[in-house]
């Protein structure tokens, strides 16, 4: 079975079109002008202006070979000019069409830079701008794929280098086996299971695999909780942990294990960062949510970085070279639980002041 292209599908479309309207019109007019002529003839007579009865089949002969040539000729110029028409019609509709199909194929080899210009046929148009959006966003997730894996190979390759580097050692019987080197051992392979299982808990709430039981939540005791917990973790010439909440405080819709691990994440930032000065966890109802902050006076981030605070792997160099043990994409997977549960997170920092990371969540 022949399989022709759209382009030569809407051309003979086209054609068809125009033969069918055309040859209807022919038909018509073949059968019943003859017939008009000789009822005009006819009242012509009867009101005895002219006297054509014995011409009358003379004319009428003559009349029909006048519009059969005038027919023949009709058909002919109507034809050419709606196939001319009709092949620069279709050949403008599949301009952008072959375009989209060249650059498609710019896509499979890598290319994602291309995009297809605008069209003054709207629903072409239309059918570019989607292209064009659909191209943005695959170049987007190449341009992410190749920074995650450049910074998941950064992440790996230190806790992987200082394992090789002691193994390698004690092989050598270079240095001497201790619980000292035991415990170094395990604090990077501790390091690289944190990492696997942020990773794998990000790819889920990004994917929309984690499972979300929104339910009425009320946050006080859990805030009271997590207070307690971190405050036993803090040195005595570290900073000071207050919880700023009514007892009041509105039920929320929210995944309390959720929640918990968002603020959990929220909180040890904030002590990771945080040498002196305070922590507060504080909670308040504006409109119809209730948004928790969590303020810090620790290092803080530089203006310029705050749009990358959420995005994977980022952390100022600053804070990188002063601080070890993060995976660089709690604040990712934060993101994205809080919006699993229908709220938004802020940040606010001045470096070397302190940060402000709030988010809300809707009232029951």
């Amino acid at each position: 079975m022949v399989k022709f292209s759209l382009g030569t599908r809407l051309f003979f479309s086209h054609l068809l079109v125009m033969m069918m309207g055309l040859g209807s019109f022919i038909i018509m007019a073949k059968f019943s002008s003859p017939r008009m002529f000789v009822l005009r003839l006819e009242q012509l007579e009867e009101h005895g202006l002219v006297t054509v009865r014995s011409a009358r089949t003379y004319l009428v002969r003559g009349f029909e070979t006048a519009w059969n040539s005038s027919a023949f000729w009709s058909v002919i110029f109507g034809a050419s000019t709606a196939g001319g028409l009709s092949y620069l019609a279709s050949k403008r509709i599949m301009k952008p069409l072959k375009q989209m199909k060249t650059i498609t194929q710019k896509f499979a080899s890598g290319d994602l830079h291309e995009r297809v210009p605008g069209s003054d046929i709207p629903e072409i148009n239309q059918l570019a701008i989607s292209f064009n959006r659909m191209a943005s966003g695959l170049e987007d997730v190449e341009q992410r794929r190749r920074e995650l894996i450049s910074d998941l190979t950064h992440e790996l390759r230190t806790p992987l280098t200082v394992v090789r580097g002691y193994l390698e050692q004690l092989a050598d019987d270079s240095i001497e086996p201790s619980t000292e080197l035991y415990l170094k051992l395990v604090k990077e392979t501790r390091r690289l299971e944190r990492l696997t299982h942020d990773l794998q808990e990000l790819s889920k709430a990004e994917a929309g695999y984690l499972i979300i039981k929104t339910q009425p939540v009320h946050l006080y005791p859990l805030l009271q909780s997590l207070v307690e917990r971190f405050s036993d973790q803090l040195l005595d010439e570290g900073p000071i942990l207050k919880l700023d909440c009514p007892p009041d405080l509105p039920a929320v819709l929210a995944d309390i294990d959720r929640t918990e691990q968002i603020l959990v994440n929220l909180l040890g930032n904030a002590l990771r960062y945080t040498e002196q000065g305070s922590i507060i966890l504080k909670a308040w109802t504006e409109k119809q949510s209730v948004w928790i902050a969590v303020i810090d006076t620790g290092i803080g981030i530089a203006q310029e970085d705050l749009p990358f605070v959420f995005e994977r792997f980022w952390r100022a160099d600053r804070s990188r070279s002063r601080y070890s043990g993060g995976s660089g994409i709690g604040l990712a997977i934060v993101r994205r639980l809080i919006e699993l549960q229908n709220g938004r997170i802020e940040v606010e920092s001045e470096l070397g002041t302190g940060s402000i990371f709030r988010f809300c969540l809707p009232i029951a």
